[in-house]
């Protein structure tokens, strides 16, 4: 399986905020832990919405949250 050409830094945000666990940030954006879970291995790019949600939950602009690598 090819390496998608984004990153992010959810689960250091997730430390920062109380130590979010991936459940409790699923609710808040309204998608399941194991969706979060692919998010943050790299396995899965969200849709531009959720990514949205995510950058809304940690108040952070989306760039912070999510990187882009040209291949």
């Amino acid at each position: 399986m090819p390496e998608l050409p984004i990153s992010n830094c959810i689960r250091e945000l997730r430390a920062a905020h109380s130590d979010m666990t991936q459940l409790e940030l699923s609710r808040q954006i309204a998608v399941t832990r194991q969706t979060v879970n692919a998010i943050e291995l790299g396995k899965y790019s969200p849709s531009l919405e959720v990514a949205f949600r995510i950058a809304a939950v940690f108040d952070q602009p989306l760039e912070k949250v999510f990187q882009y690598r040209k291949a």
